[in-house]
């Protein structure tokens, strides 16, 4: 699983869009990369503006939530958030991209491998852990992504990054062909890399042999339609109601805070406005300040000076009636 930035894409039509500034949460299949959603998405839906809130490899599927509008300046903070990952791994055979459409570099037996033994293993991989990113990776590295390096055939090194498992559960076990987990993970997770550990700290290697997101921050599998719904959806409103995320609710993991409408105003305008004013006084890192009529209005910190620090401010969005 590579994480990356939200892309921002255009497109000259000026057609009117049917929907915009807000989330979609799109099931995406397994084969399709994930700028190539946001560029049907974009087409469908007549929005210059669209982006995903982290990148699912081609071989994924599951939770890919899209934003429309003002709802890409949403990405960094969907980045940050939690993801859980449904997983096979096949164990046995280590591949050049730690998934299964690499080349395979080294097989083993791995017969003997037992669920216990599994069992055992998964405990040193729980909590806070050290994982070195696979080398087909869209991390950069002197401004080349790690999977450029590795294209070409260049060998470079890659410093360990820590990670957090919140959760690692077997969920199924068939043999060394079927190992099933489930991870709930931090942001920066490569599963593809926990796959390959798994199968060294085994003795046999392995790799993900088919993976799913089933929740990316506040999106759950179940919000969650197939791109081909979206699609139709997007092309005939009228005909195919499309479930919708708002931008505050968007960011229900983080907490929120709602301030008075000549507060939201100046923020909206940059003007400086002090902390306790914005938050009340509150001793929270970060917020999401909504306006009374419940729109979103900037994501803030407190700054050192007293003041409020907008991370993000969001403009006021005229009603919108959502199916």
């Amino acid at each position: 699983m590579t994480p990356a930035s939200t892309t921002t894409a255009t497109t000259g039509t000026a057609r009117s869009s049917v929907v915009s500034d807000v989330v979609l949460v799109v099931d995406k299949p397994v084969g399709p990369t994930s700028f190539s959603v946001v560029r049907q998405i974009r087409r469908a839906a007549g929005v210059k503006r669209v982006g995903h809130g982290g990148t699912l490899d081609p071989l994924a599927s599951g939770v890919l939530p899209v934003c429309l509008g003002e709802a890409t300046k949403l990405a960094p903070f969907l980045l940050d958030a939690d993801k859980e990952y449904d997983v096979t791994i096949r164990l046995g055979v280590e591949t050049d991209t730690d998934d299964a459409e690499g080349a395979a570099l080294a097989q083993h037996d791995a017969a003997g491998v037992t669920e216990a033994a599994v069992l055992r293993l998964l405990a040193r991989f729980r909590g806070a852990i050290s994982q070195v990113p696979p080398a087909f990776a869209a991390i950069k590295r002197e401004g080349r992504p790690l999977y450029a390096y590795a294209r070409a055939g260049e060998r470079v090194e890659v410093a360990a990054r820590e990670v957090t498992i919140h959760a690692l559960e077997l969920v199924g076990f068939s043999g060394p062909d079927d190992l099933r987990l489930h991870v709930h993970c931090s942001k920066g997770t490569y599963v593809r890399a926990l796959a390959r550990d798994l199968g060294r700290a085994l003795g046999v290697g392995g790799h993900v042999a088919a993976l799913r997101r089933t929740r990316s921050g506040p999106f759950a599998l179940e919000m969650a339609r197939p791109l081909s719904e979206v699609l139709e959806a997007l092309a005939d409103p009228a005909r195919a109601p499309l479930p919708r995320v708002g931008l505050a609710a968007a960011l229900a993991h983080l907490p929120q805070h709602g301030v008075d409408e000549p507060t939201a105003h100046d923020l909206r305008r940059g003007k400086r406005v002090s902390w306790e004013t914005a938050s009340g006084g509150s001793a929270e890192a970060r917020l999401c300040l909504v306006d009374p009529a419940g729109d979103l209005v900037a994501v803030a910190e407190r700054r050192p000076d007293g003041l409020t620090k907008t991370l993000r401010v969001f403009l006021s969005l005229p009603p919108k009636k959502l199916t």
